[in-house]
């Protein structure tokens, strides 16, 4: 039986092979950011503008991660929401690099990397999931997230 989410999503880890197969059609700056915990530089995010209504899904297995109701400008350069479509859908893992420490966050499926969470969002979560728009494929309203696109 497979592990689901609160919201009905599989959250069965891939396995390498399915993991690589999935990655085979990412660009390299996809790659680059989810495979490799990068970052895209700030103010360049095709998703950073988006005002549309829908959602947002992992690039690399299609798990959804954050809905547009749920999106709010905070200058900062990248895509922000206040809290994730399903807390099933994240992972948050301590992240020590450049010298502070911050939390990151992945997709809980395929464990790719999206982005850092932190403590200076709006109400009501005061949170701030800071995300990569190559670590995304929107969904607009009226177009389903597939339940398993792996």
């Amino acid at each position: 039986m497979p592990l689901l989410s609160k919201s009905g999503y599989i959250l069965d880890a891939l396995g390498d092979a399915e993991r690589n197969r999935l990655a085979e059609r990412l660009t390299a700056e996809e790659r680059r950011v989810l495979l490799d915990h990068g970052t895209e530089p700030p103010f360049c995010g095709g998703l950073l503008d988006n005002k549309q209504t829908g959602t947002y899904c992992c690039r690399l297995c299609g798990l959804p991660l954050f809905r547009s109701s749920a999106k709010f400008e905070s200058g900062t350069g990248w895509p922000s929401f206040f809290e994730p479509f399903d807390a099933d859908h994240i992972r948050n893992i301590q992240d020590s690099s450049y010298g502070m420490v911050r939390t990151e966050i992945r997709c809980k499926r395929c464990d790719g990397h999206l982005g850092h969470v932190f403590p200076d969002g709006p109400a009501p979560s005061h949170q701030r999931y800071c995300l990569n728009s190559v670590s995304m494929e929107f969904f607009p309203a009226g177009s389903e997230p597939p339940r398993d696109k792996a």
